[in-house]
């Protein structure tokens, strides 16, 4: 029973995809919990869809896939802020609108071109065969972003909370914003091939949503959100190997399950903690007024 739990760890390809998927969720994780702060969790569905056209123009072309994918990524994340700059939408409507024409372009652009590319692949990932050259792009991806956002967490911190504030502590608002924009299109080139373009977007909110309903503080924020990551990674990934499905899925759903329990059972932002605030408070309000010689 014990070699038979024990048997995914006997492999080099499960050991390699743990280890790269818990790369790829980390530098995922840390950028999700300043999207979340920022109110751009949109932001990072956008870019993901948006990245499948750069994927075929770079193979049409004769460029490696990450590029592409990192251009139309980037691409997406300027276009939004022009359009939102220059017209009177909203920039959540101006996102849907700018990732869901790129994505169909993408759609169009791969059926009309003769390629050896998987798109199941393209759009959920293949962690489990990833090939040595993809995994080393995702994770010099993964771990550039990771030591980015390590170095200026502050700076970003500051820059997601007030912008007006960063420029008057002597930040370079507009220089963070790009920054930003680049990590984020980084992570997502890094995640293509750990769960694909769809899930991708899962991995980018999923663990800075958990993180929030776990604590106030923002260091223990980005602990928690990494930890969450990484153990989805691998326990998804070990998971995946039992009932045979899809691993970049099964990381997905482990990371909506650790959410589902921090949303039930949080300390104070937890629904059951919820319930015990309304309990005592209705208790509270409810209970006779001292009197004088009580008091």
């Amino acid at each position: 029973m014990i070699a038979r739990l024990l048997e995914p760890f006997t492999h080099g390809f499960m050991v390699e995809a743990m280890l790269v998927g818990s790369l790829v969720g980390v530098s995922c994780a840390l950028l999700s919990c300043y999207l979340v702060l920022k109110g751009w969790s949109l932001m990072g569905d956008a870019v993901s869809h948006a990245v499948l056209p750069g994927v075929v123009i770079a193979y049409m072309i004769g460029w490696p896939l990450s590029v592409g994918a990192f251009l139309a990524g980037l691409f997406c994340a300027l276009a939004t802020g022009w359009i939102k700059a220059h017209s009177r939408v909203k920039e959540d409507t101006v996102m849907g609108i700018v990732f869901t024409g790129l994505f169909a372009l993408g759609l169009v652009l791969f059926s009309r071109v003769q390629t050896d590319l998987h798109l199941n692949h393209i759009l959920f990932g293949n962690l489990l065969g990833i090939e040595s050259e993809d995994m080393v792009e995702a994770t010099v991806c993964a771990g550039v972003a990771l030591v980015v956002v390590l170095v200026k967490r502050r700076d970003l911190l500051v820059y997601c909370f007030d912008p007006a504030h960063a420029r008057a502590v002597g930040l370079r608002p507009q220089a963070l914003h790009y920054l930003f924009l680049c990590l984020i299109s980084a992570v997502i080139v890094a995640s293509l091939q750990a769960v694909g373009i769809i899930l991708t977007v899962a991995m980018l909110i999923t663990p800075g949503c958990t993180a929030r309903l776990l604590t106030d503080r923002f260091d223990r924020t980005l602990l928690i959100a990494a930890l969450s990551a990484v153990s989805a990674a691998v326990g998804g990934t070990y998971i995946s190997y039992f009932i045979d499905g899809a691993t970049g899925a099964c990381i997905v759903l482990v990371q909506s399950f650790i959410f589902s329990l921090a949303l039930v059972f949080g300390p104070r932002h937890g629904l059951l903690a919820g319930r015990r605030a309304t309990a005592t408070a209705r208790n509270a309000s409810l209970a006779p007024p001292a009197t004088g010689a009580e008091a």
